[in-house]
């Protein structure tokens, strides 16, 4: 390196005078530094010893690759320079945003220690960095900004500091702190030359800074594309598989070729407030964590981590934090470190994966972030396979609804409307727009035949649920061994002739409203089963031990008196008072004479249309003896009527066929105009109706709110057989 000095003509010469000194520096750089003020010989020679030094101070710069090498150089050359008792070096961190020292050299016990960090605001070389101003400190024993620096350079007993900013033209890296212990003022030639000295330094510092920033970036590349393949690997795996125990082997053999582990699980949400394992790979463990094991979440460390979204990294010291029992089989089973890493998908908690090793400290911070990673793929492929379970069972189920709503079709058209404006319907009416806006259970009470069906489908229709099925079941109608498959349904090969798995009626009225038709005529001992669903909205399918979780809104209706039920010891109380939330009267038709007019009308030009006929006049003598009719089978019985009056009327004016609204003569007149005569005469009417059949949903004693037992008593009590019944119809 060739160096070049030219003296000022005028350097001889007292007053202000000028030295310039020009260097040629790797033989294309050119650099010139003035030194103003030299007044004697002496002085001239003393500026140019500096001039020297710090000429020895640019050489030394471009020698050495490591910072530290390059700040142990420059202290003893930068001593030559001007008179310093203690050196350091502070560097900017911009992830933390405070000062770090870097460099510390000292000739006194003072103690500065290396990576000492102290906050912008507290630290004179944070003030130097962030002002890019020269800070002078020479009254340290009363200064009060900096009270850790203050402290360390008093114990140093340094009396005097001055700091320079370490600034490139692109950016600030930090300062350079000079401490006397004499009391001694850097003049301002000092202060020219160190600025020079530290302009150059800083381009050094810069040089080396981004070096070993290139260094950890092509680091940091190289992991990030390690883990990038690693990542792509276990995505191919996973998005192979749509069944969740396939899925769950490819993921545990896709994280052992990541990392050492002994323990891998799945857990997923089973219901409100529980998750439950269901997958484990533990080769190596004794049976006490298990699939299909359920746990809370509260105080388990897969449901600490469901419940925050954060992955959780735990030891054994920590067991005292999660009081589940999960957690002590876990470490019973001599795992030592457990990472637990929610699986996020769309902004919701699908699962759990836990990994555990039965090292200490297994898994680094570096580790959790790779297997968050691992999870965030992981999440997507658990949330398909989810979906494609749950889409095979909607699958399912639509095919179970397709076969139901087929059944229930012609229930639905026979009734368009409520007809009728009488007191009665209109209380009723307004009790259901009242009630159907709730999810309050509802039980309609009725005579057969008064349109209790109808009313629960009003109150489906305006409530918020009216966007899902409402789901009907006859409870009457089912045997009661089939009963309990048609309400819960049944896995494959719970009972003989179950071939394979059924959807029971309360999970296609899931979201919606299901109907219990005839609830008194649920057997006892399924009468639990339903009090759970209402009062936890959850229950087993048989053969089963899962807990499936519905919302269902129930409504029931009935034409027995279920409080002479309870009393009897024929119905559960606690059921019965959980059925009775909002109960609803239905008034026989015999009740609301005034709608009959209505009813005939409506059902005339019904079947007309249906049978493509013009029916424009009801008689009025007809209408009379449809009025005064006490429709003991009430809107069904009216109904069936004027559908054959229809089919006998050819011409524009219904053939109403009052003869069969005459009251039946009774075999004796002892009991002519007496209750008993009345109660006989209106059993022997319904047995006609019925054909003689007395049990079943359409026999006379459904019809009459009756038990089949019971309505046989009253026969032989009234001397009433079927067979009489029969002839009197004929008669």
């Amino acid at each position: 390196m060739s160096q070049t000095f030219r003296a000022h003509p005028n350097d001889n010469r007292r007053g202000v005078q000028v030295t310039d000194i020009y260097r040629s520096w790797s033989g294309s750089e050119q650099m010139a530094l003035t030194i103003k003020e030299i007044a004697t010989p002496a002085q001239a020679v003393s500026d140019e010893r500096q001039l020297q030094a710090l000429i020895e101070v640019f050489d030394c710069i471009n020698c050495h690759t490591d910072l530290q090498k390059l700040f142990d150089d420059l202290a003893s050359r930068l001593r030559r320079l001007v008179s310093f008792d203690a050196l350091y070096v502070s560097l900017y961190d911009p992830v933390r945003n405070l000062m770090r020292v870097s460099f510390v050299e000292t000739t006194s016990p003072m103690m500065i220690p290396v990576g000492l960090e102290i906050p912008i605001s507290e630290s004179p070389s944070g003030v130097a960095w962030e002002t890019q101003q020269t800070v002078l400190l020479d009254g340290l024993a009363d200064e009060i900004r900096f009270p850790v620096a203050t402290r360390i350079f008093l114990e140093g007993e340094i009396r005097r500091v001055c700091l320079l900013p370490l600034t490139t033209a692109e950016r600030k890296l930090g300062a350079v702190a000079f401490g006397r212990k004499e009391d001694l003022a850097y003049s301002d030639s000092e202060l020219q030359l160190l600025r020079k000295a530290i302009s150059e330094v800083a381009l050094a510092v810069d040089n080396q800074l981004r070096s070993q920033e290139v260094i950890s970036y092509e680091k940091q590349l190289k992991q990030e594309r390690d883990r990038t393949l690693l990542l792509l690997d276990v995505t191919n795996t996973l998005v192979r598989n749509l069944e969740l125990e396939e899925l769950f082997n490819a993921i545990s053999a896709s994280l052992r070729r990541i990392m050492r582990h002994e323990y891998a699980a799945l857990s997923l949400p089973d219901g409100p407030g529980t998750l439950r394992l269901y997958a484990v790979d533990f080769p190596e463990g004794s049976g006490l964590v298990h699939p299909d094991l359920p746990f809370p979440k509260e105080g388990s460390l897969a449901g600490r981590a469901f419940n925050t979204g954060n992955p959780l990294l735990v030891s054994r010291q920590d067991v005292a934090h999660y009081p589940a029992e999960v957690t002590r089989m876990l470490f019973a089973e001599g795992l030592k470190s457990i990472c637990c890493l929610p699986l996020l998908n769309r902004g919701r908690t699908v699962g759990v994966l836990t990994v555990a090793s039965r090292r200490e400290s297994a898994f680094s911070i570096d580790d959790t972030d790779l297997l968050r990673q691992v999870a965030n793929q992981v999440a997507i492929a658990v949330d398909n396979a989810l979906a494609f379970r749950e889409i095979a069972e909607l699958k399912e189920k639509l095919a179970e609804e397709k076969s139901y709503l087929e059944d229930e079709i012609r229930t639905i058209l026979n009734f368009d409307e409520i007809i009728g404006e009488s007191t009665g319907l209109r209380e009723v009416l307004q009790n259901v727009q009242t009630v159907a806006p709730t999810d309050a259970t509802v039980l309609i009470l009725g005579e057969t035949g008064t349109g209790k069906e109808l009313i629960a489908r009003a109150i489906h229709r305006l409530s918020r649920r009216s966007g899902s099925p409402m789901v009907k079941i006859n409870c009457s109608a089912i045997p009661t061994g089939l009963l309990e498959s048609e309400l819960f349904g049944h896995e494959k090969g719970a009972f003989t002739g179950a071939i394979s798995q059924k959807t029971g009626r309360l999970e296609l009225a899931n979201k919606g409203t299901i109907f219990l038709d005839e609830v008194g005529d649920i057997p006892l001992e399924i009468q639990p089963k339903l009090l759970r669903v209402l009062q936890e909205s959850e229950f087993e399918r048989l053969g089963s031990s899962r807990t499936i979780h519905v919302d269902v809104r129930l409504v029931a209706a009935t034409n027995r008196n279920l409080a002479q039920m309870v009393a009897d010891n024929e119905f559960r109380r606690d059921l019965y008072y959980r059925l009775r939330v909002f109960p609803i009267l239905v008034p026989s038709l015999r009740e609301r004479q005034a709608d009959i007019p209505t009813l005939v009308h409506h059902f005339t030009q019904k079947y007309a249309r249906q049978m493509g006929r013009k029916i424009k006049k009801v008689p009025q003598q007809a209408m009379d003896a449809l009025c005064k009719w006490p429709w003991p089978g009430n809107i069904r019985e009216l109904e069936n009527f004027i559908e054959r009056a229809v089919i006998l009327s050819p011409g524009p004016v219904l053939n109403v066929p009052v003869e069969e609204l005459k009251e039946p003569t009774t075999r004796s007149s002892d009991g002519e105009g007496t209750l008993e005569s009345a109660e006989r005469e209106h059993i022997v009417r319904v047995l006609q109706q019925s054909g003689g059949v007395i049990s079943g949903p359409h026999g006379a004693a459904a019809k009459l709110g009756l038990k089949r037992t019971t309505l046989q008593g009253k026969m032989r009590k009234l001397g009433i057989s079927r067979r009489y019944a029969q002839d009197q119809e004929q008669g």
